[in-house]
């Protein structure tokens, strides 16, 4: 079979007639097109998501906006991706399978082999647009929120001003040399799942650029935009078979296609300086109110999540389409999304709340996205934080109920004590101090109660001394262990 390429396009067109489906592929002139994007990261989400809205804007409105990608580190991507010209198929995952080509993607540098050609990409006038996936330690941020001089990259490139190894590093070198040659800046736009991910990145930008040159500091806080940004849409990672059955849909060997589910979404703060591909006419959502888009994420498909992530786990079942399709379950969240989370926070003025929180479910019935619960069910401490103790602490603070909410935090507790009572490992910052807590492993659901609120770093001092919190609680903790949690609609008719 032959790989997929430039030369080959026209093999996948055939191979998509004959079956009478409709593989998508590029509609611009993708050899005269200029490189308008360098992309930190090139890794699976962005190939997904960030690179696939570029190319539906640029197969709807043309432009300028073509991707280089830079990898910090690994040269898989670009020495997967050249043979194939840098083209690569996405499958989106549905009751049907669909697939397109996507070109955006136009080079790959690996900035530890060919830090100058990175440098000179992102020095080029045609690039108008930095976009990053380098994740949350990528932004190099001590525990203040200011850039962590100490951290051995920081510290690198500080002394090695032209030879940076740092995303921070090359932004603001990148930056030094436009504002020297009178180049406009470019934006920066981190699509990192992070909250408030812009204002993190202007602060490391800045704080960086500070120890270098004052003026260049100022020069960047007054014309360089960074918007927040939310983006979501599952990416389940790309196996062995992924790569046979695309290549046989599409009639050409593509060593490196990438998986998506149907929906997807990116939400980005409207403070834009200059140009941006037509992204507004392909769903991207430009709004004053990313907060409020990820406030909405946070406590309908993350609270859901993790609810689930829990119950299920106990209940025995594996993925989250295996527990949501079981009705029991199906009707458990559905109640919790109406009657508790929505009505817990105002709405951006863009998003009908009901039709999202909808839509969320739908997606856990997905067959095609196989999301492990266990590996939801990581790091819970932290999670929880931001995915039901902020319900919690709003319900309260309206007089709206917490019962459902509280039997999806006890769901938490009994996922921890049956841990350590079995011997698994559990994968979460507290994991030691869980195993020195010897209350955990009481039969008395007042005493695991009390020993969980007792972790301040988890639960503040307001959550854990409000009563009838801890009496929901335990009644909640109480009733998953009298009761089968297969069967959670008893369960839930006996708390509420």
């Amino acid at each position: 079979m032959q790989l997929l390429s430039q030369q080959t396009l026209d093999k996948v067109a055939q191979k998509s007639a004959a079956n009478g489906s409709k593989i998508v592929t590029p509609q611009y002139d993708r050899e005269n097109t200029e490189i308008g994007i360098v992309h930190l990261g090139p890794g699976a989400f962005h190939r997904a998501h960030q690179a696939v809205y570029t190319e539906n804007a640029m197969n709807l409105a043309g432009g300028n906006w073509g991707i280089c990608g830079v990898s910090l580190r690994s040269a898989t991507a670009r020495d997967v991706l050249a043979k194939q010209d840098n083209l690569y198929t996405l499958a989106i995952l549905d009751k049907e399978i669909n697939y397109q080509i996507i070109g955006a993607i136009k080079e790959v540098l690996v900035a530890s082999e060919q830090s100058q050609q990175v440098m000179d990409r992102l020095a080029s006038p045609h690039t108008k647009l930095v976009t990053l996936t380098i994740t949350e330690k990528g932004y190099c941020l001590g525990s203040d929120g200011r850039l962590d001089l100490s951290h051995s990259d920081i510290a690198h490139d500080l002394s090695n001003r032209c030879q940076p190894i740092s995303a921070i590093g090359y932004i603001v070198q990148a930056l030094g040399q436009r504002k020297i040659n009178s180049i406009a800046p470019f934006n920066v736009l981190s699509c990192d799942n992070v909250s408030g991910n812009g204002d993190k990145l202007r602060r490391a930008v800045i704080d960086y650029a500070a120890q270098l040159d004052a003026d260049l500091a100022s020069w960047i806080e007054v014309n360089v935009a960074f918007p927040n940004a939310m983006v979501d849409s599952i990416t389940p990672k790309t196996e062995d078979y992924t790569v046979d059955s695309v290549s046989n849909a599409i009639g050409t060997r593509d060593e490196w296609p990438i998986q998506r589910e149907q929906f997807t979404q990116w939400v980005i703060e409207d403070n834009w300086n200059g140009e941006r591909p037509a992204w507004d006419k392909v769903g991207v959502v430009f709004t004053s109110d990313v907060d409020g888009f990820e406030k909405a994420k946070l406590r309908l498909l993350n609270c859901l999540h993790s609810t689930l992530a829990y119950a299920g786990s106990l209940a025995g079942f594996e993925t989250v389409f295996d527990v949501t399709n079981d009705d029991a379950f199906y009707q458990f969240i559905c109640q919790l999304a109406n009657k508790e989370v929505l009505g817990s926070f105002e709405p951006p003025k863009e998003l009908d709340v009901q039709s999202y929180s909808e839509e969320i479910i739908e997606r856990f019935l997905n067959p095609e996205i196989r999301h492990l619960l266990a590996q939801i069910a990581w790091d819970g401490s932290q999670k929880l934080q931001m995915r039901v103790l902020p319900i919690i602490e709003d319900n309260i603070a309206l007089g709206r109920s917490t019962k459902l909410l509280s039997l999806s935090l006890a769901c938490w507790f009994e996922f921890i004590c049956r841990a350590l009572k079995e011997g698994r490992e559990i994968v979460d910052p507290l994991a030691n101090d869980f195993a020195n807590m010897p209350a955990l492993l009481s039969d008395d659901s007042t005493e695991v109660v009390a020993a969980f609120l007792s972790i301040e770093s988890v639960f503040g001092k307001a959550l854990a001394a409000d009563i009838e919190l801890k009496v929901e609680l335990v009644n909640s903790l109480s009733a998953l262990r009298i009761g089968n949690i297969t069967q959670i609609n008893s369960v839930v008719e006996k708390l509420c």
